[in-house]
Formats: C-alpha cells, structure tokens, sequence
C-alpha cells in the first residue's frame, strides 16, 4: 500500500531515503565482478563474451548466433501487429522530429584578423544498449537509435540480452529497423558494454555507448568511461507527481503504477496540499492493483518506494520537488504554466492534468532517457549532442597575433612555458621579416 505522510520533516527524511536507494551495499562486491568481465573480454573477445552469456543469462550461444541474421530481422515483420507497426512508426516520426529541432549549428565568425568558430561532427560508430528481463523495450530502442541518426553517425550497432531460446523480442527487432539499425548482437550485461568498448572478433568497437540497464551495466559503463564516452550512470526510475484538488484521483494512481511497474526499486511519488486526494488516490492505487499482470513487482516498489506526501502548500510540493530533483515530473495543478518558472531540477516536466509520463515514454518526442537518483539537478536526457562532438576553429592573421603578442608572452611567463611564447615570438619575428605575408 502507498503510504501517506503529513509531517513535513518526515516528508523530507523519506525524500532522501528514496534518493540514496541505489547506495547499495554490495555494489563494491559487484563492481569486482565487473572488472573481472571486462577485462577477460578484453583478453579473449568472443569467446569471454559467450561463456558470461552462458553464465550470466543461461544461453548457450555460438560465434554466429551472436549477430542477429538478416532473416530474423525480416521475420520480425511477420510477427507484430499492424497496429503496434504503426505506433511505432508514429514514435519514429515524433522522435525523429523533435531530436531535428536539435542539432547544433556549426558557426564561423569572422573578426579584425580573427576567424573563431564551432564545428559539430558525429562520432564514427555508437553502441546502444536495450535491456531485456522484466520486459521488452522497443521504445528505448528508438529513443536510443534515433538521436544517433540524426547525428549522423555513420554505424549505430545494438546489443541487447537473449531471451529463452536465444530469442530477441520482434518489437525491438523491428523497432530498431524502423530507426534506422541492422546490426544487432544478441549480448547483454557487463559483456555486452565490455565488447562495445574493447571490440571482439564480432562485435565492433564503438566511441559512445548509450543505454540504460541494471547495476551491472550500469556499473560497466562507469568503469569503461574515458575509453569511450556514455550518455549517462541510469538507476531506478522514478515520478514525482504535485497535485492540486482539481486532480483525477484515478488518473493520478495509474501514473504511479505506471512508474512501480518497471522494477522493484522504482520510484513513485506524490505532492499534494489536499489530503482528501492522498486518500483517494491510495484507494485507487489499491483497486487498480487488484487485477494488475506485475501485481507482485509493483506491490514490492510501491511498498519500498511508494508515498504520498500532504504538503501545506503548493511552494513547499515544488521545494521539496526540487530538492529531490525526479527523473520524471508531472504538474497535475490547474495552473501548470505558472509553477514551471520555479521548476529548477528535473529530467522532464508533463504539464498538466491530461498529460500522463507514458506518452513521454513512448511518442512525443523528447527523450525518454533521462538522468536519475538526483542527476537532473545537473544533467539531461540524452540527445542527438550525446553522440556529437565539437572542435574549435581558430585563425589569426599576423597583425591579429602582433596585437596579442605581448599578452601571451606575460602569461607563457607566468606559467613557466617558455616554447609558447617563443612560438609567437618567432613568427612575429618572421613576419616583421617578410612583410607580414600571409
């Protein structure tokens, strides 16, 4: 059952309580099972990376069942509904748009002798990770693959887990190929991060790895970062949700199911001034519960990581809001536009009492990968910039570096550098020499 709380001390105790739930206390424990993966499939590629699938997963896979054939891909076809086909394609096209919107410009300004500028190139290839277990994930597999592409990232591969039968799911299989992805290796967990950083004999080595997964990947990503880049350390999910009086109790408990429903260690939580919709909403919860297909998973989030919090005032729900920094933010508040200016951290806002997280999560268009456990306070979600990078452009004509000269020879100086000041000072020289040719 959801908890309810009045007591504005509590509230915050238990605030932080959720916040640090990803603490855990075997994690040195797994990290050193981790670097064990990582560095036998650094060693030995393939062959590590099947015996940890067989392992870790209970699949027995040779070399060639790790790439997905063209044959399943084509098959995966036959295997969903016109109507998911056309969801999905839907997801594709928002996503697609909205990720557009945001490509940086490269950018050249020219000056009194001066040329300075930005220039934006994707890197050469991305490793995106799509999670199994619980559930499947075409979604993530689109708000993962897209970006990529719309970087301009010449060779996007995914990995993600085998299921019974070494089978991948036909959604994410078509999903991925709706985004754009053909080249899909059927390994998951610590190895399949291991082999997108290092390269195997199959698997490629990839420059950015993206992705959410448990501690394991979680873990493995950290550990890999600086030989390639990752979008983000993703933990648990979570809402937090500020309610006003106006607020559909019904609606307002199927959005925190909607978040305990993903794993155990989800986060669901409520803000509300109004205490007869805390108890509302707490019946609802129980009700909806009743039938509900991950009845059991749920129950356990809910009763570790669930609350509902009376607040004296709107202000306080937002503080307190801010403080905790949610993954997931929803204003269901007849005035949502007035509150927003006083949002400072969250992964994304869903104004509004007719805007539930699950059309972030599967088709608006922003993205679904969003910072967790207090990132938000200074992290994003992942973007099309997560799979670009960025040089500077710099040009000085020798009159524009004569006028600096005397300023970068104090600093060389200052620094104990003598070459750099030497360097401008030889060109000055030369220059005085030839006539300032360019």
């Amino acid at each position: 059952m959801l908890r309810i709380i009045t007591q504005q001390g509590e509230v915050q105790a238990e605030l932080q309580r959720i916040c640090d739930r990803t603490q855990d206390d075997q994690v040195q424990h797994k990290e050193a099972t981790v670097r064990e993966v990582l560095q036998a499939v650094k060693r030995q590629g393939d062959k590590a990376v099947l015996h940890y699938t067989a392992e870790f997963d209970n699949q027995e896979l040779l070399v060639e069942d790790l790439r997905v054939s063209g044959s399943e891909l084509d098959a995966a076809y036959q295997q969903v509904s016109k109507e998911l086909l056309e969801a999905i394609r839907l997801a594709c096209q928002n996503i697609e748009a909205f990720h557009r919107q945001r490509v940086p410009k490269s950018w050249v300004e020219f000056g009194q002798g001066v040329v300075l500028g930005k220039r934006y190139t994707p890197v050469d290839r991305a490793g995106l990770y799509v999670p199994g277990g619980r559930a499947a994930y075409p979604s993530t597999v689109l708000m993962n693959a897209i970006p990529a592409k719309v970087a301009g990232v010449s060779r996007r591969v995914i990995v993600t887990p085998p299921g019974i039968g070494k089978t991948i799911n036909a959604a994410v299989l078509v999903a991925a190929q709706e985004a754009g992805v053909q080249e899909i290796y059927r390994v998951g967990g610590a190895q399949a991060i291991a082999a997108l950083a290092y390269g195997t004999e199959t698997i490629p080595k990839v420059n950015v790895i993206t992705g959410p997964g448990n501690i394991y990947v979680t873990l493995a990503k950290k550990l890999v970062y600086g030989t390639v880049g990752i979008d983000s350390l993703a933990g648990p999910s979570e809402v937090l949700i500020i309610a006003d009086s106006g607020a559909n109790p019904e609606h307002v408990a199927a959005d925190l199911l909607a978040q305990a429903e993903h794993d155990p260690m989800a986060a669901a939580i409520l803000l509300t001034t109004d205490s007869r919709i805390a108890l509302k909403v707490q019946a609802a919860a129980l009700r909806q519960l009743e039938d509900h297909p991950r009845r059991t998973l749920t129950e356990k989030a809910i009763a570790h990581y669930g609350l509902i919090a009376v607040v004296d005032s709107i202000d306080i729900a937002v503080q307190l809001s801010n403080e905790f920094a949610p993954e997931h933010l929803e204003l269901e508040v007849a005035e949502p536009w007035e509150l927003l200016p006083n949002i400072r951290h969250a992964g994304a806002i869903f104004l509004g009492y007719s805007t539930p997280e699950a059309v972030g999560d599967y088709l608006a268009g922003p993205n679904h990968t969003l910072p967790t456990s207090g990132a938000a306070r200074y992290a994003s979600a992942l973007g099309v910039e997560t799979f670009l990078k960025h040089s500077s452009i710099i040009q000085y004509s020798p009159e524009a570096l004569q006028q600096v000269a005397g300023a970068i020879d104090v600093l060389a100086k200052a620094e104990g550098l003598p070459s750099h000041a030497q360097s401008v000072k030889l060109r000055i020289e030369d220059n005085e020499e030839t006539g300032w040719k360019e």
